[in-house]
């Protein structure tokens, strides 16, 4: 990570101070597992009512901030499966919060094949072409489903968020109803529940083997970026 007299001008500012305690929500365990040694993470498995307990949970907890991490997927059709996207807001429920200006900053700045782009949270998985288009319309470049719970809590305590995301299935692309199954509420992977699905619908395995490999571009590409920025994450 680029040292403290790296960092532009713009990038400096109020805001979490060198060594503050960073809390991480992600959706999954395979995400939480590319965070730095001594990270402190929770996964919510894209469940609303578990993002807010978990990011309510790590803030009681002494967390001065939180930082949403994992993958999403792409709304500006200008992105590609792996392109790593810091948060600039996150639109939730026809609110929208901004993400802390120094710690964006310092991320945009820290990880140079990041861009910037708002955040579309939803509570269901963006599934369609068209359902990506609309939150497109809306101004979003990405979706996820734990960005926007976590920023609200963080607003409503008054403590500051950042997100840091990692594009898996891009906007041109749809999702077999089989990935609708396939995590658990604590964020771990549910397989058998995905081949029992399979084994229902199985002309849709092309589809699944596409989002395995754009998962794993996301994955490392957003393992990467925390080589990039250190145990840190940004602040």
């Amino acid at each position: 990570m680029p040292s403290d007299h790296a960092f532009p001008e713009s990038c400096w500012g109020p805001g979490l101070g060198k060594g503050a305690r960073v809390g991480v929500i992600v959706g999954m365990t395979a995400e939480g597992a590319l965070l730095p040694p001594g990270t402190v993470w929770a996964a919510a498995g894209g469940v609303t009512r578990r993002v807010t307990e978990l990011a309510e949970r790590l803030l009681a907890e002494g967390a001065e901030g939180l930082l949403s991490f994992g993958i999403a997927g792409g709304l500006d059709p200008a992105l590609r499966p792996g392109d790593v996207v810091v948060g600039s807001d996150v639109q939730w429920e026809g609110e929208t919060f901004e993400a802390d200006g120094v710690w964006k900053c310092r991320l945009l700045s820290g990880i140079p094949f990041s861009r910037s782009g708002t955040v579309a949270a939803v509570g269901r998985i963006a599934a369609t072409p068209a359902a990506k288009r609309a939150l497109h319309d809306g101004g979003a470049s990405i979706v996820d489903m734990e960005s926007g719970a976590m920023a609200r809590v963080c607003a409503r305590a008054g403590k500051p968020f950042a997100v840091l995301r990692a594009v898996a299935d891009p906007a041109d692309r749809g999702l077999p109803r089989s990935v609708f199954v396939g995590l658990a509420p604590d964020g771990s992977p549910r397989p058998l529940a995905v081949m029992a699905a399979l084994a229902r619908r199985p002309w849709e395995l092309p589809g699944l083997i596409r989002v395995g490999l754009d998962s794993r571009a996301a994955l490392v590409a957003l393992g990467d970026a925390v080589k990039v920025v250190g145990p840190t994450l940004g602040v």
